[in-house]
This record gives structure tokens, sequence and C-alpha cells, in this order.
């Protein structure tokens, strides 16, 4: 129930101006008391729109006591180490390179080169051998999101 509520006072707060390019992940309410809120942003998810929107949230939850006087609060970005859930998010990390669970078990890593509304495109590298030569190629792999279980950006410290 509070999770609707709380997407219901986003869905508000994202229609103003500062905030049009931002957009709900993910809100967990773990506890009573706990209430955890993932947001990002086509252009990135700052501490300052963190804190605004926070302090928004806080308004409301104070007025309306849905989570008692003493409450957690927490808003973030959901971060690199978590799977990609939208397809606004797919799209935000082209370029970098994906590693992706598929429903039959296979995975896949490459860089993600394209979002379409009902596929990603990732360039893999593949190894084929020739003789008694391995030849490196990239290959463009289209993967519908229906097949995608699990999809996370693949840090590189390169």
């Amino acid at each position: 129930m509070i999770e609707k509520q709380i997407e219901s006072l986003l869905a508000k707060k994202f229609l103003e101006e500062e905030f049009q390019d931002c957009f709900l992940i993910e809100v967990n309410h773990p506890a009573s008391n706990k209430l955890d809120v993932f947001i990002d942003s086509d252009s990135g998810v700052t501490f300052e729109k963190c804190q605004k929107i926070s302090r928004y949230l806080e308004a409301t939850l104070d007025e309306e006591g849905w989570l008692g006087e003493k409450y957690v609060l927490e808003v973030s970005s959901p971060g690199i180490s978590r799977p990609l859930v939208l397809q606004r998010q797919y799209k935000k990390n082209i370029g970098r390179t994906l590693k992706v669970n598929l429903k039959d078990e296979a995975k896949k890593e490459g860089v993600l080169t394209e979002v379409q509304e009902d596929l990603i495109v990732l360039e893999e590298t593949i190894t084929e051998k020739q003789g008694k030569k391995k030849i490196k190629k990239k290959i463009l792999t289209p993967i519908p999101f229906a097949k995608i279980t699990k999809a996370v950006v693949k840090i590189s410290f390169k």
C-alpha cells in the first residue's frame, strides 16, 4: 500500500521541470519503519536530487504518519551493481559492457550498442578456430527483453 502511495507522490514530483528526467526504479518497504526508494535519471542522479526528493517525501510521511513517528527513509540511485530493470536504464548505458543472464540459462557479455523497443543489441567478442589459429571476431547479438532474466553493467577499471 505505501509503495503505491510513494509511486503516486513521485509521479507528481517528476512532472516538475527540475525532475522531468527522473524516474522510479523501485520502492522497498522491508520493515515497518524503513523505506528504500531507488530513483534514476537520464542525466544522472546527484546527491542534491536525492536530498530534494527525500525532503519532499519526508514532508508527506510526517504529515500523513504512514511510517509512524520514527522511520528511516533512504532515497538513492540503484548503483552500478544492481540489475537494470527499465528500458530507460539500458538506453543510458549504451557503450558500456553488460553481463546478461537469459531465461534459457545462457549468459552473454558484450558492449551494449543499441536499445530498441523490444530488444537490446550486444557486441560480443567471440573466438573462432581457423586451422591452428584462434581469431577473435566481433558479432552483433540481438537479445529480446522477454528473454532477459538479469542484466548488470560490468565495472571496468581500464
